[in-house]
């Protein structure tokens, strides 16, 4: 009975854990229009019994284990709702990557510590921020699209631009939420907002639009390469 009662009970975690991961696949891809992937999974997701913290994919020094698209490759990131609900029904625990860049968001991410530390500034400045995804080493915060021209003129007028800051733009990708990787659970620490469009002839904000509210990258970076500055050893290591 014990047994009949544990493989119920793994059942439904597994339901719901499919549940969750294909219906943020879907908000994002259909609600959003922000083309996803499933990632390479970990192998403590990846396999059955599995307890390692490595990555699926075939390298075995992975630097990011679960957190990066491998089969299906970046390019085939999609909005196609039924490409989405085949994906996450064959691959349930898959991770959700966002292809960065073109008309979806893109992002800045740095040491967990820094970000925290830039958020606080930001929010003392009164910058409204836009989603914030989490990760027990790394933060990112989404931004409005931006081109290379756009961000290069961008860095050019910074005095210095630590290693520790990485930019999600044309091309890039990121791992969403509620995704696992090998770094630990994804989470918003800022969870999307709706974004609100002004009334004609000045009035008031009509009703929100479906995709979440994004901030101009120009907005955020100064705060964000200041905190990134004070991160512990530079915060140049490579991890999610």
């Amino acid at each position: 009975m014990r047994e009949i009662l544990g493989r119920r009970r793994r059942l439904r975690l597994r339901r719901r854990g499919r549940s969750a991961q294909l219906d943020a696949a879907l908000t994002c891809a259909t609600a959003w229009q922000w083309p996803v992937l499933p990632g390479v999974e970990s192998k403590a997701t990846a396999g059955r019994g599995g307890r390692g913290r490595g990555c699926a994919c075939p390298d075995p020094e992975c630097a990011v284990p679960g957190a990066h698209p491998f089969d299906p490759g970046l390019l085939a990131a999609t909005t196609d709702e039924r490409m989405v609900r085949w994906w996450w029904a064959n691959r349930p625990t898959a991770p959700i990557v966002l292809a960065t860049g073109g008309r979806a968001p893109c992002a800045l991410s740095l040491p967990a510590v820094a970000a925290a530390r830039a958020l606080t500034e930001l929010d003392r400045m009164g910058v409204r921020l836009g989603p914030v995804v989490a990760t027990p080493t790394r933060w990112s915060l989404l931004v409005a699209p931006y081109d290379l021209e756009r961000l290069g003129e961008l860095l050019y007028a910074q005095d210095w631009v630590p290693s520790s800051l990485r930019f999600h733009g044309e091309g890039g990708y990121l791992v969403l939420p509620p995704s696992e990787v090998g770094a630990g659970q994804v989470r918003w620490e800022r969870a999307p907002s709706p974004e609100s469009r002004p009334r004609p002839h000045g009035g008031g904000p009509v009703a929100a639009s479906a995709a979440p509210w994004l901030p101009d990258v120009g907005e955020v970076l100064d705060a964000l390469v200041e905190a990134s500055s004070g991160a512990p050893d530079g915060g140049s290591r490579l991890a999610y």
